[in-house]
């Protein structure tokens, strides 16, 4: 498959069309003219007619056959007729050309080396040390490239000659390459990949790559946790305190959200959370989006419906939309040409778009960074206990991923069904294993079962440290009933605990919205990030070690867009749960001239007009 070709034309075309005659006789008027009217055939997708017009000029100027030559050659190439390109580039004097016109002659001898099927001509050809390759035309060369070292059946070199044109590509064409390049390691196999991940240090840019062939082909794998260190919205030196680093708001945003029954109740904590932290802004220096909210209808024909809407009404960036269905269907649509950040992940088998970013609350994330902090603590070997939710068994896959690539071991696994009180077997199981000094427990379950569960831990004499997802915490303090889950370590949403700084309080905000209590609370926090994040996405993004503080977690990009949560650790003491370090101190109010009038259009099916923008 061809990079791009459509989406390339316009600028190759150009690229065809700029260069000089390489002759030292002044041009006629006549064939000036000539040459300019086989310019605008070509210029407007006449490519059949352009090359008979370049062949024509050709022949009438000997001194400069081989610089039309090559221009026929490539207009037909753009008619996709790469057969009659073929004879007419075999004819072409390599020395007779000039400036970037024996790089592009090169590039064309080996599409058709590829065509005739003879890519180590084509290898050869796109691996010249002393080939002179301009900026615009590197993508197509590195294309030739990995297109040759696949049919040479080097499919590794493949995917890294792919993987190192990422840079330089947007849009459509960055999503189809890393597709690509994606579906080319996937086609080494399982085994050949952990082999090679293994022997990488974690810092390799491979590694991302390899881990997404995995997920692809169905194998867990260890997260790779971000590395923060330095927090956006910095205070940029002699800006006089008004210009932080990173800050860049779009002027109009549209929030796709499902207004439909069984989805309501998540969409609207999560649009409370969202306009919380807008209102918030308000109080800082920063300027504001103006905002129109709509109704992505909870299926994927009404959100791209709802996506295409918005970007004909203005927006300048889409936030939503929520379930995965919609947002398969936004991100697969074949150009974005608003960016997306997608309150959810798609089904995994495809990278995000270019333009995408994708933002969730994953239990695989806590599965994972609960491995991690029991590797911290020095605990090796692990009793895996949860229910039999969904959520449960997807943090446990990733829990076990991780454990293993930390060194750890599991050495007893259970799982409760939501009608069992009795827990015997499941203890009888944590007996029978193996616990030594460096054990410790990971439990994913609801706070009911947890309460049950602990105390049949202690009469049987267990009293091995215990780990668990956010999912134990009811969403708030209950003494009485969580002093059956003294001891328990979990890792949930920072704001939740008041645990970071510069955000409005919890227990504030809590007291006046309901949205933002109990089992709703971690939603609207994610409402909070998704607009926090609004004017951070593109410096994350090009930004490795950034993040956003935020109230669901420290939030960084990695190399696919997606959004990662560093998530903070909570115990429970005297039935409260407690922040294990005290408050994360880190600020991210952004600074700016506050704006006057600001308001988000209200909910609707269809739009509302656009409030002014402040």
């Amino acid at each position: 498959m061809r990079l791009g070709r459509l989406a390339l034309s316009g600028l190759l075309v150009s690229l065809v069309l700029s260069g000089c005659v390489p002759s030292v006789v002044p041009r006629s008027p006549a064939e000036i003219a000539a040459a300019q009217n086989a310019d605008n055939l070509a210029k407007q997708g006449q490519f059949d007619r352009a090359a008979q017009a370049y062949l024509a000029l050709a022949a009438q100027t000997p001194g400069s056959a081989d610089h039309y030559n090559l221009l026929a050659a490539e207009a037909y190439r753009q008619e996709n007729a790469m057969d009659r390109a073929a004879p007419i580039v075999a004819g072409i004097q390599r020395r007779e050309l000039s400036d970037d016109e024996p790089a592009r002659l090169d590039l064309l001898r080996a599409e058709i080396a590829l065509r005739q099927r003879d890519p180590a001509t084509a290898l050869r050809l796109t691996t010249q040390h002393d080939m002179d390759v301009p900026p615009s035309l590197q993508p197509r060369l590195l294309t030739l490239r990995a297109d040759a070292q696949a049919e040479n059946g080097d499919l590794w070199s493949a995917a890294r000659t792919r993987i190192s044109m990422d840079g330089l590509l947007q849009g459509a064409d960055r999503s189809q390459n890393r597709d690509q390049a994606v579906a080319l390691l996937a086609k080494l196999g399982a085994d050949p990949l952990k082999q090679r991940a293994a022997a990488m240090q974690p810092d390799d840019p491979m590694l991302p790559w390899i881990n997404e062939a995995l997920g692809r082909l169905g194998v867990a794998v260890a997260q790779l946790q971000p590395n923060l260190t330095q927090a956006v919205g910095t205070l940029v030196p002699g800006s006089g305190a008004s210009v932080r680093e990173g800050y860049k708001m779009p002027v109009q945003v549209a929030l796709l959200l499902p207004n439909s029954d069984g989805l309501m109740a998540a969409a609207a904590a999560i649009r409370e959370g969202f306009f919380a932290a807008y209102y918030q802004d308000s109080d800082t220096h920063a300027p504001r989006a103006a905002v129109r909210v709509y109704d992505s209808g909870g299926n994927a024909a009404s959100a791209i419906k709802a996506y295409n809407q918005a970007v004909s009404d203005g927006a300048k960036l889409v936030v939503g939309p929520l379930t995965r269905s919609e947002v398969m269907g936004v991100l697969g649509q074949s150009a974005l040409p608003v960016p997306v950040l997608a309150l959810n992940h798609s089904d995994g088998k495809n990278v995000p778009p270019g333009t995408a970013s994708e933002f969730a609350l994953m239990p695989e994330d806590e599965g994972a960074q609960a491995a991690d902090h029991m590797a911290e603590r020095g605990i090796h070997s692990a009793y895996v206990v949860i229910s039999s939710d969904d959520f449960a068994k997807r943090a446990s896959a990733s829990f076990k991923a991780e454990f293993a690539a930390k060194g750890g071991q599991i050495v007893g696994n259970s799982q409760i069904a939501a009608s069992n009180v009795n827990y015997g077997d499941a203890i009888s199981a944590l007996n029978a294993g193996s616990a030594g000094t460096d054990a410790g427990i990971f439990i994913s379950m609801r706070p009911e079962q947890a309460r049950l569960l602990l105390p049949q831990l202690r009469v049987a004499r267990i009293t091995l440290p215990v780990f668990a997802t956010s999912h134990v915490y009811g969403g708030s303090d209950n003494p009485t009933a969580d002093r059956d889950l003294e001891g328990v370590e979990f890792c949930d949403a920072p704001w939740l605990f008041d645990a970071q700084t510069g955000l409005p309080s919890y227990q504030d905000v809590a007291t006046q919205l309901p949205a933002a209590r109990a089992g709703t609370a971690q939603l609207f926090a994610f409402g909070m990030d998704a607009w926090n994040l609004v004017p951070y996405l593109d410096w994350l993004r090009s930004h490795p070690g950034s993040y956003l503080p935020g109230a669901s977690g420290q939030l960084a990009a990695d190399t696919f867009g997606r959004i990662n949560r560093v998530l903070a650790w909570l115990k429970f003491q005297d039935g409260v749960a407690r922040p294990i370090n005290g408050s994360l101190q880190m600020d991210n109010a952004p600074g700016g001239p506050a704006p006057a009038g600001s308001a988000p259009a209200p909910a609707s099916s269809a739009p509302a007009p656009a409030p002014a923008n402040g």
